[in-house]
């Protein structure tokens, strides 16, 4: 029986040993019973590889890979990536045959070139968790921090499956924040373009006609004809303004220390800032109890939530409560003294300490503050869209009445 010398990642770290096996494939399902993921793998005389082409082929595309650069994804494609792998893993399949089956996908897209480039960097001996860090920049430090400590501590299945399940939520939860605000800005632009057009091309066109027949002018008409006229004039001039200004603004907002008052801005909106402050509570709830429970500390856990928070100003905030909790307070009172978290959330948080099931009581209250977040987005979606159809409806009657004036007063003249 053919004699196999291995380097394997295993739940105390990097080991290497000797099997006896029928071919490859034996030896990994005998290295997989010992919890074992072998990343080099020697028969006799040479590495046990695969195929020539597929070999050719994964080369090249890793050569691509790193003549373009780190990998971009979606969030769709990182929570499929997150979703198979840890279906695979948790199917009894080691790392590498895990990547190799999701390498072998029919569906060309940046998932089969993010194994592909994966699976050779593990195979090399790298960890899973710098694989992922130096491929992709899109997993971001949460994810290859908890891939990190699923590595370490053998569960690494577990923790992929729990971080697939957030990741699902979070891109739920960005939908549900688009949908909010994608309708009405759409019914803003639509009453906008309605209002062009009456004030630039159908009122001038009716006015015109009037002044053939020699008849008065509305007042409401002669007011608009004059908006228009100089709105022709001036329009590039307008343009320009509304470019520059534009551009200034970004030059701006762009500025390191033009992004926290900016942020700190966006949660002052009327209705908006509702939104965005809802969601910063259920992604805040959701990570601190996805780490919490996936084994970390709570000081760890709330570094890398800060981390994950998009929002500058709220970043700075949790740094205080960070360093608080890190001094001994409890996350209860620390998140009181920062001012910006709701009763009711400190309350579930208070009784997650003293029950000591704190990683429940944060996934319980991620669950209340979603459903509270639909409302909201539900609510202010009733709010909006009567009153900006009230408001285009306002201002095509008024356009509608001055043209109605505008024929009669056209018919008159003709008359007389």
């Amino acid at each position: 029986m053919p004699s196999f010398t291995y380097s394997a990642h295993g739940p105390s770290g990097t080991v290497t040993g000797e099997l006896n096996a029928i071919d490859r494939p034996e030896a990994f399902a005998l290295l997989g019973k010992q919890r074992l993921q072998p990343f080099k793998l020697v028969q006799g005389e040479g590495v046990v590889t695969a195929s020539s082409t597929a070999k050719k082929a994964a080369a090249k595309v890793v050569q691509e890979s790193q003549d373009n650069g780190p990998i971009k994804l979606k969030l769709v494609q990182i929570v499929m990536f997150t979703e198979e792998l840890s279906d695979l893993l948790a199917a009894g399949i080691q790392l590498e045959p895990a990547l190799g089956t999701m390498e072998r996908r029919r569906e060309l897209s940046g998932v089969k070139t993010l194994a592909t480039v994966l699976r050779s960097k593990v195979r090399d001996g790298m960890s899973f968790s710098k694989a992922v860090a130096a491929t992709s920049p899109s997993f971001g430090g949460l994810f290859c921090a908890l891939a990190a400590a699923g590595e370490a501590s053998g569960s690494l299945p577990a923790i992929l499956k729990r971080q697939a399940a957030y990741l699902r939520s979070l891109q739920e939860l960005r939908g549900k924040v688009m949908f909010a605000m994608i309708y009405p800005a759409f019914l803003i632009a639509a009453a906008v373009g309605v209002t062009l057009l009456f004030i630039v091309y159908l009122i001038p066109k009716l006015t015109e006609l009037l002044a053939e027949t020699g008849g008065a002018m509305p007042l409401g008409a002669q007011i608009i004809l004059v908006i228009s006229g100089a709105f022709k004039k001036v329009w590039w001039l307008i343009a320009m303004i509304g470019i520059v200004g534009w551009i200034v603004f970004k030059a701006w907002r762009s500025r390191p220390e033009s992004k926290i008052p900016w942020a700190r801005t966006t949660l002052r909106f009327p209705l908006f800032g509702q939104i965005l402050k809802a969601r910063f509570y259920v992604q805040f709830l959701e990570t601190l109890s996805n780490l919490i429970g996936s084994g970390l500390p709570m000081t760890h856990a709330l570094q890398l939530t800060q981390q994950a928070t998009e929002n500058p100003y709220l970043r700075e905030e949790l740094s205080g409560v960070m360093n608080q909790v890190s001094e001994g307070v409890s996350l209860s009172r620390a998140l009181d003294r920062s001012g910006h978290f709701p009763p009711l959330l400190l309350d579930m948080v208070s009784v997650g300490e003293q029950t000591g099931k704190i990683a429940e009581s944060l996934s319980k209250a991620a669950e209340r503050f979603d459903r509270e977040l639909s409302k909201t987005v539900d609510k202010i979606s009733a709010i909006i869209q009567p009153a900006i159809i009230c408001l285009m409806a306002g201002m095509v009657g008024i356009m509608a009445y001055l043209m109605v004036s505008t024929i009669f007063q056209t018919i008159s003249g003709v008359s007389k």
